[in-house]
């Protein structure tokens, strides 16, 4: 057992090496050095600290070793910058939390930190004469120590797996999506589809075995803002992963919780990025590929008319008119002023119908034409995930999502080009053509979908009738002394 000395007020001389007096009077070292039985003691300190505090502070001056006694036995060391007694009191709170002793030193010879039996810290009568790297002087024990192979904080903290916790959900203010190569042109289109603000880049990792000759690739996406209804679909498609960022260059599973708090801990690279994953190791991205746009992505029509050839006099006979164009735009719109649903997809529209709230059913209207259904109204083209969708450009025109009229002229100039149909609403197509579908043709969904059921009258009695029934009367009178008496056999 190790003889320890409290530290008065006002003293002077210490015999550790190394140990000094801060300006408050506690015994202090260079360093700090917390002592934990097992790796996984070291983890809870981890995990409680960084819930609190930021180790920025302190991972420049952190080293993690496994060390051994004369005993064999082995046990984990955390040591650090002490700095001031401020920073070694939260230490030395969450360490007894997590298991752990506190020391604080220069270099091989550690005293016990300060607790409430000697608010000015301890200081050890003899010193042990060893050329062990390590000795600790304790209240209980005193023992010296070889290191035995020093932990990488990084690898510490990238085999850490983490655990389910289906409260654990980011804001959705940005979120990683990791798509296999099958499902990655589809998430590019549903997204566009849908005014998502995203970027999209491909990831490549060497190839997991010899016998392939490919190297191994998936989708990446940023989304910016991503809507509840979809977290739900992506999170349950095999094949897609969500990941949400906790931390510069680290991102965690939808629906996991990593032990430590990574935010705290910054030992990722800015521009790569980690993704730990619920099932498997982490996936290291050494380098963030280049992100697109995906309004940069979609296809673009592309027109070139024929310039006369050879230069001529500039006369009135030249016209500057151009012809309407529907080209990819970069603005995001998230309101679906309406929806087409081709013949095909009919089907799926009668279904959704079964599933739509009443203020939907009537909110909507539909008209029904040979192409297919239009649909308008707010509420139900956004209730709808079918069809084709449509932003208003006009209360009278519409525009597919994910394309801007060019030249960007004023609505109601469009409207004007077309004729000003005051009975008629426009449907501008990707193709350049347009469509008209009478108001007149517009109906309410629940008026459309629902089919009258076959019924048939019954004959009903008039009450006078019945009450005109006489009702029986029944008759009792007492039996008699015999009253089986005269009574034949049934035979």
């Amino acid at each position: 057992m190790a003889i320890l000395e409290r530290v008065a007020v006002h003293q002077t001389r210490l015999r550790v090496p190394g140990l000094g007096l801060d300006a408050r009077g506690v015994a202090l070292g260079a360093r700090g050095l917390v002592l934990f039985p097992s790796l996984d003691r070291l983890v809870a300190f981890l995990a409680v600290y960084s819930r609190e505090q930021s180790l920025e502070p302190l991972i420049d001056s952190l080293r993690i070793e496994v060390v051994r006694s004369k005993l064999g036995t082995r046990e984990v060391v955390l040591g650090f910058a002490a700095g001031s007694s401020d920073r070694m009191d939260r230490v030395a709170e969450v360490a007894r939390v997590a298991g752990g002793f506190t020391f604080t030193g220069t270099m091989r010879h550690f005293v016990q930190y300060r607790d409430l039996m000697a608010p000015f810290g301890y200081d050890a009568l003899e010193i042990t004469a060893t050329d062990a790297p390590l000795a600790l002087y304790h209240g209980t024990f005193s023992q010296v120590y070889e290191i035995d192979r020093v932990v990488d904080l990084s690898r510490l903290i990238l085999g850490l797996l983490p655990h389910a916790d289906p409260d654990a959900v980011g804001d959705g203010s940005r979120v990683w999506v990791l798509a296999e190569p099958g499902l990655g042109p589809n998430l590019v289109y549903y997204f566009t589809r849908s005014q998502i603000d995203a970027e999209v880049g491909i990831v490549e990792w060497p190839p997991e075995s010899s016998f392939d000759d490919t190297p191994l690739r998936r989708y990446l996406f940023l989304v910016h803002g991503l809507p509840s209804r979809m977290r739900p679909l992506l999170g349950q498609t095999p094949g897609i992963g969500l990941f949400d960022p906790a931390g510069p260059g680290v991102a965690v599973e939808r629906g996991f919780r990593h032990p430590v708090t990574l935010r705290s801990i910054p030992i990722f690279d800015p521009q790569g990025l980690v993704l730990f994953r619920g099932k498997g190791p982490p996936l290291q991205i050494d380098q963030l590929p280049v992100l697109a746009k995906l309004t940069s992505l979609q296809r673009a029509d592309v027109l070139l008319d024929r310039l006369p050839a050879g230069g001529g006099r500039v006369g009135p006979q030249v016209e500057l008119t151009v012809p309407i164009r529907l080209l990819p735009g970069t603005a995001p719109r998230t309101a679906v002023g309406a929806t087409f649903v081709p013949n095909a997809e009919l089907g799926l529209l009668r279904r959704a119908t079964y599933v739509l709230g009443r203020e939907t059913l009537r909110g909507t209207q539909v008209a029904i034409t040979d192409r297919g259904a239009f649909l308008t109204g707010r509420q139900g083209a956004e209730a709808l995930p079918i069809g084709h969708f449509y932003w208003r450009y006009h209360p009278q025109i519409f525009v597919p999502s994910g394309l801007e009229v060019v030249p960007n002229v004023a609505p109601e100039l469009l409207f004007s080009m077309l004729g000003s149909p005051q009975d008629q609403l426009v449907f501008l197509q990707s193709d350049g053509s347009a469509l008209g579908v009478a108001r007149s043709a517009f109906v309410p969904l629940d008026e459309a979908v629902v089919q009258a059921d076959k019924w048939a009258p019954l004959p009903a009695a008039e009450l006078e009738s019945v009450l005109e029934i006489e009702t029986p009367t029944v008759w009792l009178e007492p039996l008699g002394v015999r009253p089986l008496g005269g009574a034949k056999p049934v035979t």
